[in-house]
């Protein structure tokens, strides 16, 4: 007998299957992306949860933002995304 289990996380189809949207969504009509120019930083907020969000790698975070202490974001605190 094999049973098989599939799950995903979100981000995989167009479809918002409940998963959670962000305000600022970056995908527009027809498959275009648009990266907004900032981004400010929210409370919990890790640069991977927001590379994730926005779209932009950590390592452009990082690159564009190079103050930035990767493990101390701070709330209201503006990163540069392009």
């Amino acid at each position: 007998m094999i049973v098989l289990i599939a799950a995903t996380l979100g981000g995989g189809d167009s479809s918002n299957g409940g998963g959670r949207s962000p305000a600022g969504d970056s995908k527009r009509a027809h498959g275009e992306v648009h990266t907004p120019k900032t981004y400010v930083v929210q409370s919990g907020d890790t640069l991977t949860s927001i590379a994730h969000r926005t779209g932009v790698p950590v390592a452009r975070i990082l690159r564009l933002n190079p103050g930035v202490d990767p493990q101390i974001l701070i709330s209201g605190e503006k990163l540069k995304l392009r």
